[in-house]
């Protein structure tokens, strides 16, 4: 039986991730918000009150300027939402920084820089 809640929970995690990166893809319009924000995780409780948002942002002007936009934008964002996905509750949504893309990223060029060394 756990398993199966398990399978629910993952669902509705990774239906709130997709819609999620659409409304602040396309549909928010923040002027303090920049850069590409990707929705790389979320983790909704599983009383559905509550939601930890990761994002990931690159080429952002100023990335705590865009956090507080998010978390400006949260209600408009949460209304759009509950348009979308049809449950009983919409959850309390909270930003956090994701940095695994930034830092693949950084190890991928710290590799580049020893990788030719050692083929010389």
């Amino acid at each position: 039986m756990p398993n199966r809640n398990n399978n629910r929970q993952g669902r509705i995690d990774e239906q709130y991730r997709k819609e999620l990166s659409q409304i602040i893809g396309y549909e928010l319009k923040n002027p303090n918000i920049t850069g590409m924000i990707s929705v790389t995780k979320v983790k909704v409780t599983p009383d559905l009150k509550y939601a930890k948002v990761y994002v990931s942002i690159l080429n952002s002007k100023n990335i705590k300027e865009t956090m507080e936009g998010l978390k400006k934008s949260s209600g408009f964002i949460r209304t759009e939402l509950a348009k979308k996905i049809n449950l009983r509750n919409t959850p309390e949504l909270t930003f956090e920084i994701d940095d695994s893309m930034e830092y693949g990223a950084k190890i991928d060029s710290i590799l580049k820089e020893i990788l030719p060394k050692e083929n010389n």
